[in-house]
């Protein structure tokens, strides 16, 4: 009940000695805002989530202040204090003594317009903003000078305190906003990277890039004006936050470019810092900690959903979801577009794997079935004439197929991170013209076949029969005709990955994804393979 009437008091103009005309309530996980222009009060909210504990008045206090300190490192026009609100016999109050029920960070209010998400939302962000604030936070970086208290949290074993902790916060919500398939997969990527790159963490230790940063440096938290840069709200609850290495603060702010679908402006982050940093380790680094950061948001939102004071919880589980994701496209393929390809012989479970995937990455799905019906004018739950056969499965049909499945690929890529091809291509010479389009393109590949014991196959290829929607045209009587003329994609090898199909959709995609983690961990990624 105090909780409530404490609420509803600052959300109340009348509560404020400068009489604001309104004012607008904003709630995090872990605080409320109160906007009373031309003032912002900021209020912890009494909880303890283990890496943020204000479960007691005093602890509030302290952190307060702590915000306050440390955001005027980098804007401390806008921080001006820390202000008590008293309880008193009328209620509670700003300025009437009485005992302290709570403590507020009060602020300048920055004018709306100005923020990078909203200039993003105008197209108004482009390579002399991004230059501005890279600018601006390599002044900050290079002047907290760093001590073995905050290097230590650069080590692979500090680290995992923070991505150990993520992991179980986030198992209550498997299979509400992540995946179980997702969830093994990137903790199973980022452990194996501490361990495959250890010296690459020991490397940025040495070079002094792990500092006292800002924590929680994405697109909300930057205000740009022709007269000023305000980069506003950092990490004040755990220090372990903010001492990371700098490539861990520019990788949120690239991932939050990468979630808005600005791949040109999280590269562009990337490269300028790397440029004025002369870091380019950075770049390789830089997935692993992307991939850390959207895990967090997904966390953060999936508990926003769980709030009591959250009216809209589906709102916030969504957006999980979307940083979910995004944290498992880093892990098994980085930032970089990648064409994914499901191969193999008929009746494998091609289609269904491959669509399983498209739903776990969020990307796009094309079948050279469906592309073969659609270019023959042929309805796709029918299956095709025997007088039209010849025609629709000609050398040139297939030529043609192949052709616009690729095609279509690369076109999603304008779009989306990955694409999903879902086709046998049984020969070698299919296989061959896909790396050289692929190559030409400048477009990387990562090819995934499909084995299923041959009676298994069988089995599925009969009960096609009574199946009214199957696209595919093979059925039983196709088996040992397409099995004799299947090429195994032995030239691929090693980076071919070969998965057999014996368990689940689920499973199967499962083990499709830890081995593409497996890749991205030790950077086999190229081009195309060869």
């Amino acid at each position: 009940m105090r909780h409530d009437s404490l609420i509803a008091f600052l959300e109340s103009p009348a509560s404020y000695p400068h009489g604001p005309a309104e004012v607008r309530a904003i709630q995090t996980h872990i605080s409320w805002v109160f906007i009373a222009s031309p003032l912002v009060f900021k209020v912890k909210k009494s909880l303890n989530l283990g890496f943020a504990d204000f479960s007691t008045l005093e602890k509030r206090r302290y952190f307060c202040q702590r915000e306050v300190d440390l955001n005027r490192r980098l804007c401390p026009e806008i921080y001006l204090g820390v202000v008590p609100i008293y309880q008193t016999a009328s209620g509670f109050s700003f300025e009437a003594k009485g005992e302290i029920a709570e403590y507020s960070v009060k602020m300048r209010e920055l004018p709306r317009g100005g923020f990078l998400n909203e200039l993003l939302e105008k197209n108004r962000v482009g390579e002399k903003e991004i230059e501005r604030v890279i600018s601006r936070l390599h002044r900050f970086y290079e002047s907290e000078t760093p001590t073995a208290e905050i290097e230590k949290w650069g080590t692979p074993e500090k680290l995992k305190i923070s991505t150990d902790e993520n992991f179980a916060q986030v198992e209550p919500f498997v299979g509400k906003t992540i995946s179980t398939a997702a969830f093994e997969t990137i903790r199973h990527f980022t452990n194996q990277f501490y361990v495959v790159n250890e010296n690459l963490f020991r490397e940025r230790i040495q070079q002094q890039r792990i500092r006292d940063c800002h924590g929680d440096l994405h697109l909300d938290h930057i205000h740009i004006t022709p007269e000023r840069l305000s980069i506003f709200d950092c990490i004040e609850f755990n220090d372990r936050f903010r001492f990371i290495d700098i490539a861990n603060d520019l990788a949120f702010l690239a991932m939050d470019f990468d979630f808005q679908g600005r791949r040109d402006l999280a590269n562009l982050v990337l490269q300028t810092a790397a440029r004025e940093f002369s870091d380019a380790g950075m770049l390789k680094i830089a997935d692993f900690y992307k991939c850390y950061r959207a895990f967090v948001r997904g966390k953060v939102e999936s508990i926003q959903a769980t709030e009591p004071e959250t009216a809209d919880p589906i709102k916030y589980e969504t957006i999980a979801g979307r940083y979910f994701h995004l944290a498992l496209r880093y892990a098994v393929a980085g930032s970089k577009p990648l064409l994914l390809v499901v191969m193999g012989r008929i009746g494998t479970g091609k289609t269904s794997v491959a669509r399983e995937l498209g739903r776990e990455l969020d990307w796009r799905v094309f079948s050279s079935d469906e592309i073969r019906k659609t270019l023959a004018g042929i309805p796709l739950s029918e299956r095709t004439q025997q007088n039209r056969r010849y025609e629709v499965y000609s050398g040139q049909m297939t030529h043609q197929t192949y052709r616009k499945l690729v095609e279509d690929g690369f076109g999603a890529l304008k779009k989306y991170p990955g694409a999903i091809l879902d086709a046998t291509f049984s020969t070698r010479s299919l296989r061959q013209f896909l790396r050289d389009e692929c190559e030409k393109a400048n477009v990387r590949l990562r090819v995934v076949e499909l084995d299923v014991d041959p009676d298994e196959i069988k089995r599925r290829l009969r009960s096609r029969k009574n199946n009214v929607g199957e696209i595919s045209d093979a059925r039983l009587e196709d088996f040992e005709k397409l099995s004799a003329t299947y090429e195994s994609p032995s030239e691929l090898a090693p980076d071919v990955i070969r998965v057999s199909k014996t368990r689940s959709v689920s499973n199967t995609v499962q083990a499709i994804l830890l081995h593409l983690a497996e890749k991205q961990v030790v950077g086999t990624d190229r081009r195309a393979v060869r």
